[in-house]
């Protein structure tokens, strides 16, 4: 795994992109669908409210950071910013942005204590088994059946990874069960709170901050 996320081998996710062994179109090219998740209402919200308390020099990590967009408002706010993503065209496209990228599985290979700040929009939304594609859309989309496939993960190692003082921004939408996220991120030695939310017609999405207290 190389710091700019773009070597290694994209196991299952190849046959995705172009087709596989027996020559058949891969699943995002019959979706006609792009390859990372672009910026859209949820990375905005995220990053506006993690903008507000990044500081200066802050060590900030983007999980997920798919294009580069939430790691690069960080970085126009001062943090010394990089971004984390699994699929090898999100890292490619944030490395192009500007952002440095380590292609990782969300904070597994980062020391502890590494970072002030951690960001990530997660994939959220519930999605039953037999309706998933398996290309890597629908990994930066689906959450799983509770869509919080994702989510539970990353807040049983986010406390690891933070420094003592430092605090993590998690997008929560109200399909994934908020109280649910809570439960685990208490679970975990994690105190939560909301700084952030917006209403839509399906959904009401919401920034969630976790820090360890005392």
């Amino acid at each position: 795994m190389s710091e700019d996320g773009t070597d290694g081998d994209a196991t299952d996710g190849d046959a995705a992109d172009g087709g596989d062994s027996d020559g058949k179109p891969g699943l995002a090219a019959q979706r006609g669908v792009e390859q990372v998740y672009q910026p859209a209402e949820d990375s905005k919200l995220l990053a506006d409210a993690v903008v507000e308390r990044v500081e200066g020099g802050d060590r900030a990590l983007d999980v997920g950071t798919g294009s580069g967009y939430v790691a690069a408002r960080m970085a126009e706010a001062g943090a010394d910013a990089v971004g984390a993503d699994l699929n090898p065209h999100a890292c490619r496209q944030a490395v192009e942005a500007g952002i440095p990228v380590v292609r990782a599985d969300l904070t597994g290979p980062f020391r502890d204590g590494s970072f002030d700040v951690v960001a990530f929009n997660p994939p959220y939304l519930p999605t039953e088994p037999d309706r998933e594609w398996g290309d890597w859309m629908e990994r930066a989309l689906s959450g799983g059946e509770d869509g919080r496939a994702a989510v539970d993960p990353f807040l049983d190692d986010v406390a690891r990874v933070l420094a003592p003082d430092g605090a993590a921004y998690l997008l929560v939408s109200s399909l994934t069960d908020p109280d649910a996220v809570r439960e685990r991120a208490a679970a975990n030695g994690l105190a939560s709170e909301e700084v952030a939310s917006e209403s839509h017609p399906f959904e009401t999405l919401l920034v969630v901050r976790f820090t360890r207290p005392g």
